[in-house]
């Protein structure tokens, strides 16, 4: 049975005394080991952002713990919105997605009339404290999912599948890159077009789709300066390093100082003012350096498991708006790890983008455990495999 099948079929499982009582066991079903892991993750991240922020800290602020602590208030915001979503069923939130969607569009308009601008980029509200296109990218999945999970065969149509699809992740694409900010933008519709195809969508469709988002990127790519220097960057750092190649040169001379076991936690610091963006967007690097290639391996693990326990949540969710739901919530966070490590190891052109669970910064860590209280709500209505009825 293909994937789309499956979630077509999920719509119409019949209610049996078996599944009457699986509504009883919920609770002991939640996925604890997807738990502990984003657990290992986030400490992880705690302790790096303070082992890579602490000269900063003290240099800027005279408080060495200055970064660390902030980033510790986002951890506990998170954790306890973790929480909550995992105690209430997720199908509540079915009810708000329109309104939810509509919130965010309303949002990313109003930031670009009034957001805060921090280096040429216009993605911040209440100084540079809150980035709303983080949010929405778990508003998008959300009401992805309750909409291509209504649609039933006619998401195959084209009046009814493809055309508002596109417009719906064109026009929420379209209000985040003009801030600029081409990552996320990636992100959701990559994302978006994995849920459309796991829904039903025809392949065509899937392809076309593709085929748009492909012509997209070339078109906003080649038509910032900025980003046609990343590209030669890409493609020959070390013949541009004391220009474009800069933060590319630095992240990859990081990463190979560390060798397979590190230099030693908090060794870094002579990083300060020379890597960019070292406890934010390419933090992976700074684990490089200290802990080793094979720390950095056993992160990388932690992150494949976190996407295995998503997709198997989803696999066996018990309706189609939850199989979709996870679907999306765990291409979202697996994609943006793989798209992490991808531009610090310059395997494709620097862009920003943080690292879920480890790099300094609220919204995105805020929002990443958002997205797994999601799908623990959705473990706990996970059917038992190979129960008889």
């Amino acid at each position: 049975m293909t994937v789309p099948n499956a979630v077509r079929q999920a719509k119409t499982l019949p209610v049996t005394p078996a599944r009457r009582r699986r509504a009883t066991e919920r609770r002991a079903r939640s996925d604890y080991w997807l738990f502990l892991a984003v657990l290992g993750l986030l400490t992880i991240g705690l302790l790096m952002v303070y082992s890579a922020t602490y000269t900063l800290g003290y240099l800027n602020y005279r408080d060495t713990t200055y970064f660390v602590r902030r980033q510790f208030v986002w951890a506990l915001l998170g954790l306890v919105l973790l929480l909550l979503l995992w105690r209430f069923d997720y199908r509540i939130w079915q009810r708000y997605t329109v309104p939810l969607m509509g919130g965010t569009l309303a949002v990313l308009l109003l930031l670009l009339l009034m957001g805060q601008s921090v280096f040429g980029a216009q993605r911040w509200l209440f100084g540079n404290s809150v980035q709303p296109a983080e949010f929405a990218k778990v508003t998008v999945v959300l009401y992805i999912a309750h909409w291509a999970s209504s649609k039933g065969e006619s998401i195959r149509r084209l009046d009814t599948g493809l055309i508002p699809f596109s417009v719906l992740v064109g026009v929420v694409c379209g209000l985040i890159l003009l801030q600029p900010d081409f990552s996320t933008a990636l992100l959701i519709a990559f994302t978006a077009g994995v849920m459309f195809f796991v829904a039903g969508a025809e392949l065509a469709q899937f392809v076309a789709a593709g085929l748009i988002a492909l012509f997209t990127i070339i078109t906003v790519t080649t038509r910032a300066d900025y980003r046609v220097a990343r590209i030669q960057a890409f493609l020959d750092p070390f013949g541009q390093a004391d220009a474009a190649g800069y933060q590319i040169t630095q992240t990859l001379i990081a990463m190979a100082s560390g060798g397979l076991l590190g230099q030693g936690l908090g060794s870094s610091r002579g990083n300060v003012g020379v890597l960019p963006a070292g406890h934010t967007d390419v933090i992976l690097a700074i684990v490089g350096q200290e802990l080793g290639l094979v720390f950095t391996l056993l992160i990388l693990a932690l992150y494949l498991f976190v996407g295995y326990r998503g997709f198997r949540i989803g696999a066996h969710a018990p309706d189609a708006f939850g199989t979709i739901l996870a679907t999306g919530v765990t291409t979202l966070l697996l994609f943006q790890a793989l798209l992490n490590v991808a531009v610090v190891t310059n395997t494709v052109p620097f862009t920003g983008i943080t690292l879920p669970f480890i790099s300094y910064g609220g919204s995105s860590l805020v929002t990443s455990l958002v997205s797994v209280g999601l799908l623990l709500s959705i473990s706990r209505a996970e059917p038992v495999e190979n129960e008889e009825s």
